[in-house]
C-alpha cells in the first residue's frame, strides 16, 4: 500500500544570501559551491541600452550557456505575460527587462528545510519596514575551465528529429551498402570465378570435337502372310523391338570394344592432343573409356518414325566418320544375326513336322492294308452294294407274288393249287432276303461283320486322307522356311550417310558457360535461401 507523505510542508521565501540548502540550481547546472554562490546568485537587472545596443545584450545572454530546456521556459513565460518575442534569446532579455526571472522554481510542495538553516534564514530577515529585495535565481554562467559545460544545442525539436532520422538513414545506408558489398563478393567468389574458369576452359583449352551424324532404319522382307501380323508389316511397329535392340547394343561395352579393337577408339582418345579432362591414359580401364564413349557416340530412336539416328563425335572430322560407318556395319550384322537363330529353328522345326506327317500317313496306310487283308472279302463296300443289288431284287420279285396273291384271291372261288404256290414262293423270297441281310450283319469267324469292317475300312481310309493332307502342309512348310533360312528377313537401310563435317561442333564454348552460370547460381541461391531459413529458426 501507499503511505502518504508526514513531512511538512512549506512554501520557503529564499534569503538574499541564497546558500540555504533549500536552494535548488536550475536544471542543467551544477549547484552552486558555499563560496562561489554568494557571488554568482544575485543576477542585476538588464536594463535596455540607452544607445539602443539590444544585439550586445542578446549576445551576452547567448553567452550565459543557457540550455534549450531553459529557453523554451523563458519563451512559454514570455508569451504568458502578454510578450512577442522572435527568439527565445529575445524573450530571456524582454522578461528581465520587466524584473522577471524566467528560471525561478515557484514549485508549490518544497520540504521543510533544516533547523539550523531556518534559524539563520530568520535572523537574516529584513526588517518588516524594509522592503523585501526581489532576486531572481537566475541561471549562473559557467566557467570555461569547468567539465559539466552546460548545453549548447539550440535546435528546436522538428530539427533534432530531422537530424536523428538523417542519422538512421545513413547508419541503414552504410549497412545495406556493406551488405551489397559482401553479396557481390559472394557473388564473385562462388559463381563469377567458377563461371570465368569455365569460360576459359571452354574457349581456350578444349580440344574442338567433329560430330558425324547419320540415320538409318530397319525394314522387314515382305511376306505374304495374312491375318493381323499383315495389317504391320510395312510399318514401323513390325520392326520396333529389332530397332531397340540395335540401340542397345550400339550403345553398349561390346560395341565399344569392337570399335577399339578395329579403329582404333582408346588410341584416338589417348592422343596428347586431346585435352585433359578428355584424354584417356594409356592404362584406362574399360570402364573409364565406356563412359567416355557413352559421351561421344549419341543414339536416339523415334518410334514414330521407325529411324534410328546416331552422332559420332572425334577430334579428326574422318575419324568421327570412320567411327560412324563402322558403327552402321555392326548394327547391320546385329540385325541378321537377330533373325538367324529365328530361321534355322523355322527350318528344323519345318523339317521335324515332315517327318512326323509321312510316319503318320504310313501308319494309316498300313491300317488300312491290314484291314483288308483280315477281312473276307477284298472290297467289303463292293460286296455289301451287291448284296443291297439282290435284295432289292428279291424284295421286287416279294411284291409282284403279292400282287399274284391279291389277284387270285379277288376271285370268288380261287384256285386253292395256284394260291398254294404264290404263297410257297412269297415264304422263299422272305427266306432268301433275310439270309441276304444276315450275310451283311453276321459276324465272321475271327472278324466283325462286313458292315463292321466296311465301316472300320473307310474310317481308315479317310485318316488315310488326312495324313495326306498334312504331309503336304509339311512339304510346303520346309518349303517356305527354307526359302526363308536363304533370303534375308531384316534390312538395315541407311538413310543418312555420314560425312565428315567442316567445322567443330564441341565443344559449345558459349553455351557451356552460361550453363555453368545458371548452375552455380541456382547453387548459390539453394545455399543461401537454406542458410537463411536455418537462421531465422534458430533466432525464433
Amino acid at each position: 500500500m501507499t503511505m502518504k507523505p508526514t513531512a511538512k510542508r512549506f512554501r520557503i521565501r529564499r534569503s538574499e544570501s541564497g546558500t540555504d540548502s533549500g536552494h535548488l540550481a536550475p536544471a542543467g547546472h551544477p549547484a552552486p559551491s558555499s563560496g562561489a554562490s554568494a557571488a554568482a546568485a544575485p543576477q542585476p537587472r538588464i536594463q535596455r541600452p540607452a544607445d539602443g545596443g539590444v544585439e550586445q545584450a542578446l549576445l551576452a545572454i547567448r553567452d550565459e550557456g543557457l540550455t534549450g530546456r531553459q529557453l523554451r521556459m523563458a519563451r512559454r513565460i514570455a508569451q504568458k505575460h502578454g510578450l512577442d518575442p522572435n527568439t527565445d534569446y529575445e524573450a530571456v532579455y524582454l522578461l528581465r527587462l520587466k524584473g522577471i526571472d524566467p528560471f525561478q522554481r515557484e514549485n508549490a510542495l518544497d520540504l521543510m528545510v533544516p533547523a539550523e538553516s531556518a534559524g539563520q534564514a530568520r535572523s537574516k530577515a529584513p526588517a518588516a519596514d524594509q522592503p523585501l529585495a526581489v532576486q531572481p535565481q537566475l541561471p549562473q554562467t559557467a566557467k570555461p575551465d569547468t567539465k559539466n559545460l552546460p548545453a549548447t544545442d539550440t535546435r528546436s525539436p522538428a530539427e533534432r528529429r530531422q537530424q536523428e532520422i538523417m542519422a538512421i538513414q545513413k547508419d541503414m545506408a552504410r549497412r545495406r551498402n556493406r551488405r551489397m558489398r559482401m553479396l557481390f563478393a559472394r557473388l564473385a567468389v562462388f559463381v563469377l570465378l567458377p563461371t570465368l574458369v569455365a569460360g576459359w576452359y571452354f574457349f581456350t583449352l578444349a580440344t574442338p570435337m567433329y560430330a558425324s551424324k547419320s540415320e538409318f532404319l530397319i525394314l522387314k522382307a515382305e511376306t505374304s502372310s495374312g491375318g493381323i501380323g499383315g495389317l504391320f508389316s510395312g510399318t514401323q511397329f513390325a520392326t520396333n523391338q529389332d530397332a531397340i535392340a540395335v540401340q542397345s547394343y550400339l550403345t553398349s561395352k561390346d560395341a565399344m570394344l569392337r570399335l577399339s579393337e578395329d579403329e582404333g577408339f582408346k588410341a584416338h582418345f589417348s592422343q596428347p592432343e586431346i585435352d585433359p579432362l578428355h584424354r584417356l591414359e594409356p592404362d584406362a580401364s574399360a570402364e573409364d573409356m565406356y563412359k567416355l564413349y557413352k559421351k561421344y557416340v549419341q543414339i536416339g530412336y523415334d518410334p514414330t518414325e521407325g529411324v534410328i539416328r546416331m552422332e559420332v563425335a572425334a577430334a579428326d572430322p574422318q575419324v568421327a566418320a570412320d567411327f560412324s560407318t563402322a558403327l552402321i556395319g555392326y548394327a547391320e550384322e546385329r540385325v541378321d544375326n537377330l533373325t538367324a537363330r529365328k530361321r534355322e529353328n523355322a527350318v528344323k522345326d519345318a523339317e521335324l513336322g515332315l517327318a512326323e506327317a509321312e510316319q503318320a500317313r504310313r501308319d494309316a496306310q498300313e491300317k488300312l492294308v491290314r484291314m483288308q487283308q483280315d477281312s473276307a472279302v477284298l472290297d467289303p463296300r463292293a460286296r455289301i452294294g451287291a448284296l443291297q443289288a439282290r435284295v432289292e431284287t428279291v424284295e421286287t420279285e416279294i411284291q409282284e407274288k403279292n400282287l399274284q396273291l391279291q389277284a387270285l384271291m379277288d376271285n370268288a372261288r380261287p384256285n386253292r393249287s395256284r394260291v398254294e404256290g404264290v404263297e410257297a414262293d412269297i415264304r422263299r423270297l422272305e427266306a432268301l432276303k433275310a439270309e441276304i441281310n444276315a450275310e451283311m450283319t453276321a459276324q465272321s469267324a475271327g472278324a466283325g461283320s462286313l458292315a463292321e469292317t466296311a465301316v472300320q475300312i473307310q474310317l481308315a481310309e479317310a485318316d488315310l486322307a488326312t495324313r495326306d493332307m498334312m504331309l503336304s502342309a509339311a512339304l510346303e512348310r520346309l518349303d517356305q522356311a527354307r526359302r526363308d533360312a536363304d533370303s534375308q528377313a531384316r534390312y538395315l537401310t541407311t538413310s543418312v550417310y555420314p560425312l565428315p563435317s567442316q567445322d567443330p561442333s564441341y565443344p559449345r564454348a558459349f553455351e557451356n558457360t552460361l550453363l555453368t552460370f545458371l548452375v552455380f547460381s541456382g547453387i548459390y541461391l539453394l545455399i543461401s535461401l537454406t542458410a537463411s531459413i536455418l537462421r531465422e529458426q534458430v533466432s525464433n
